[in-house]
């Protein structure tokens, strides 16, 4: 008998939620802080990594000595406070993400969100989209050893559904999250949010602009063509 199974595994930063401008405005004030120079395009590249590459990555694009691990997850944990607090001030879900997830969900499809973000952002972002009713799963950064672009977020959402990776579909904003995808053996479907374009997002399966040109229909397409041969 076929597998009819079927998941989808959600990034939430750039993707669920439209929370490119809080993340940079928080970036940015954080490394000013610490009398670090972060320029928006290297911001962008970045996005969708964890925490500890990217203050590395800031740190001597700036010409400076990375912190110690320590420092560096106190400045983390700065950098997060800040971004929580700008999302309370209001919540920036992205446009036709929750119709999208009821939608799925009606159609019998397993759902798990797949972050690089710390579990306090994760809760914020869930209770924010009003999603707890839709995720039967849900990972963060903190649950796996290596961040996006390796495959470990993804992986260990599809364990936690109980699903095979070849049975989930990814929906994701930046390359680094196609990457990881793509290294778990999943396709993708990228969302062209703020900061991304199609050309940048080619390599995944499907990429779209708006939430409602994802119907059911079409993620069942991209499971059933799976990856892309390269």
């Amino acid at each position: 008998m076929p597998d009819v199974t079927r998941a989808a595994i959600f990034d939430l930063d750039g993707t669920l939620v439209d929370s490119f401008d809080a993340h940079w405005r928080s970036w940015h004030a954080m490394c000013a802080r610490h009398g670090v120079r972060l320029g928006r395009e290297l911001f962008v590249r970045s996005f969708g990594m964890r925490n500890d590459r990217i203050i590395e990555m800031y740190w001597r694009a700036d010409g400076h000595e990375p912190p110690p691990a320590e420092r560096a997850r106190e400045h983390a944990d700065e950098k997060e406070a800040l971004y929580r607090q700008m999302v309370a001030e209001a919540f920036p879900a992205m446009a036709g993400g929750a119709e999208l997830l009821e939608r799925l969900h009606a159609a019998g499809w397993l759902l798990a969100v797949g972050t690089s973000g710390p579990p306090e952002n994760l809760r914020v972002a869930v209770e924010g989209l009003g999603a707890a009713r839709w995720f039967h799963a849900e990972v963060c950064g903190l649950d796996v050893a290596h961040g996006k672009p390796a495959p470990d977020i993804f992986l260990k959402a599809a364990e936690r559904l109980g699903v095979a990776a070849a049975r989930c579909v990814v929906v994701e904003d930046a390359v680094p999250g196609i990457e990881a995808a793509h290294a778990a053996g999943m396709p993708c479907v990228a969302i062209c949010s703020e900061g991304h374009t199609h050309a940048e997002l080619a390599s995944a399966e499907r990429v779209i602009d708006r939430f409602d040109e994802l119907t059911v229909a079409a993620m069942d397409e991209v499971l059933r063509q799976g990856v892309r041969v390269r």
